[in-house]
């Protein structure tokens, strides 16, 4: 079921990252104890998943043991003190190898921590791994040239999603209290589907964003994969806030409510079972019906909408995310082309091809996406669809194997997740809401006007209240 914050302490290691946090500061645990634990979960966890580029032994130990003195000596605490996390391959940390799953970056160390990455240290939390992620972030299923592939840990033979599939894993193990992620098309939401847990996509600009390379940059986002909503909510109060590294940074976020509601009473919620043109799995659809039953017991008022959206919505995501990679790293492909994930390489092909002028017609329709959003949001409070068009795939397939249209038209697509990149002001946050017949998890996705992250906390509160999940469990 969703997390049990009432477990005994023995059973820490799948708390909420925030009930950790409790524990460590009333001294009903060490973070020694925590950490420790954190570390051996993880070996066997990467042993069997592969979901980790590399774990921080002797460092997070010995950031364990001055975090104890400091609780000895009545330092003041932050709201993640002690508590174990995950930074993606994906996001430089200071002195640590930071590859971005590439072969072309083997021995990169990073130079700096981001400002992400400050403000989670200053909360206190302790880095004891990197996780894994397909080549440069480019895919939906988290396999690359130098880590290779990464496992879902519900079925060995699935994929736990990408790009931030080894911090999905991660989570949903317990490994660590919550992880970090990064979203540029559905990064963080399409691996907590497929694995599990919660994702969110915060609205564009409430973290910082400084790692791409573009202050321009209008689809990516930092965002938490954790196993509460609360949890999600934490790590949206430690990082948010202003930051002259990101011009495009919120100078006020609307604040987040230390508590969220569990009521919905007063809330228009609009649902989609297939946003107008995905073919959706029966499991998946029938799944999104329990939690359209839970926003109603929840008391909102439900209705279930036929979008007028057309699939060129979703495609113009794919081309502009060609050029978007082809800028950063098409470069490469001179030096370095054989030893690059060829699915990363024929993206980057088509991105090198484009003209200018379809890049700039792709802001046409992304516009016209925004104002049929907006007529949505005059009268709704949020979003509802899933996040994905089917539980998740075998660890080997690809991206390309998702790409086809039916007989009937409609798209036989994966995620239905980078369709809100376009829009990056609109907050999304996914939710498991119960398994498939082979237990793989299903998940439900609420998208919000923009800037608006508190009322998609509030939902999927809700949803984590009244349409609990499982937790996976360790083997034996």
């Amino acid at each position: 079921m969703a997390v049990d914050t009432s477990d005994s302490p023995a059973d820490f290691l799948s708390f909420p990252a925030s009930r950790l946090a409790e524990l460590i500061k009333a001294r009903e645990i060490s973070v020694k104890e925590v950490v420790a634990s954190s570390l051996e979960r993880a070996a066997i966890v990467q042993a069997e998943f592969n979901s980790f580029t590399r774990i921080f032994n002797d460092e997070s130990i010995e950031a364990a043991e001055r975090a104890d003195k400091a609780i000895a000596s009545g330092a003041e605490l932050g709201p993640l003190f002690g508590v174990p996390i995950s930074i993606k391959d994906f996001t430089p940390t200071e002195g640590q190898l930071t590859t971005r799953g590439s072969c072309t970056l083997e021995t990169n160390v990073g130079a700096a921590d981001p400002v992400i990455v400050k403000r989670l240290k200053a909360a206190g939390a302790i880095v004891v791994a990197k996780t894994t992620t397909p080549e440069f972030a480019y895919s939906s299923f988290t396999q690359s040239p130098l880590w290779g592939i990464t496992r879902n840990p519900w079925n060995r033979d699935h994929t736990p999603g990408g790009s931030s599939g080894g911090a999905a894993v991660s989570v949903v193990t317990g490994s660590v209290g919550i992880a970090e992620g990064t979203d540029m098309g559905g990064s963080v939401r399409i691996p907590s589907a497929f694995s599990g847990c919660v994702g969110m996509k915060p609205s564009k600009g409430r973290i910082p964003m400084e790692i791409t390379g573009s202050v321009f940059d209008h689809i990516s986002h930092f965002g938490p994969l954790a196993r509460s909503v609360h949890d999600a909510a934490l790590f949206l109060r430690v990082t948010e806030g202003p930051d002259e590294a990101d011009m495009q940074s919120q100078l006020q976020p609307l604040p987040i409510p230390e508590t969220l509601m569990t009521n919905a009473k007063g809330l228009r919620i609009a649902i989609s079972p297939d946003l107008g043109f995905y073919n959706v799995d029966p499991t998946v659809l029938s799944n999104l019906k329990r939690s359209a039953d839970a926003l109603v017991e929840a008391g909102a008022q439900v209705d279930w909408v036929d979008l007028d959206w057309p699939a060129n919505f979703a495609t113009e995501w794919v081309e502009y995310w060609e050029v978007f990679l082809a800028a950063q790293f098409g470069h490469l492909l001179e030096t370095s082309r054989d030893i690059m994930d060829p699915e990363l390489v024929h993206v980057l092909d088509a991105g090198m091809k484009a003209k200018a002028i379809d890049i700039e017609r792709g802001a046409l329709t992304r516009t016209l996406q925004w104002r049929k959003m907006a007529q949505l949001f005059e009268k709704y409070d949020a979003l509802v669809c899933p996040t994905t068009a089917q539980v998740a795939p075998l660890a080997k397939q690809k991206d390309s194997d998702f790409e086809s249209l039916g007989d009937d038209g409609r798209l036989n697509g994966l995620d239905m997740t980078a369709i809100f990149n376009n829009v990056g002001v609109c907050p999304a946050i996914a939710v498991p809401n119960w398994t498939a017949d082979n237990a793989l998890p299903t998940s439900v996705q609420v998208i919000g006007r923009r800037f608006d992250d508190p009322t998609v906390l509030r939902i999927a509160s809700c949803l984590e209240h009244f349409s609990p999940w499982p937790l996976w469990k360790p083997a034996g």
